[in-house]
């Protein structure tokens, strides 16, 4: 899935939507290092303020956690969200 830069959904909200479907398809793995700005950047031909935002939006909803200086990871399946 890719973001469509035709939908009115922020492009953030998309890219996050996208990283959700593939924690809960079991794609992205709990404890998993989550792909980098700059390759989610190139993959989606988004701006990386783009990333950023889907970024701390699902370390908000606990989906994810970021370590300075290794990057972000998957979050322990207890604090996922209840509803994706």
């Amino acid at each position: 899935m890719r973001v469509d830069q035709l939908d009115p959904t922020p492009i953030y909200e998309q890219l996050a939507r996208i990283i959700r479907g593939q924690i809960t398809a079991g794609d992205l793995q709990e404890r998993q290092l989550v792909p980098s700005e700059s390759s989610l950047q190139q993959e989606h031909g988004i701006a990386r303020g783009s990333v950023r935002r889907a970024m701390e939006l699902l370390r908000e909803e606990g989906w994810v956690v970021t370590i300075q200086g290794r990057g972000t990871f998957v979050a322990p399946q207890g604090n996922w969200p209840e509803k994706p």
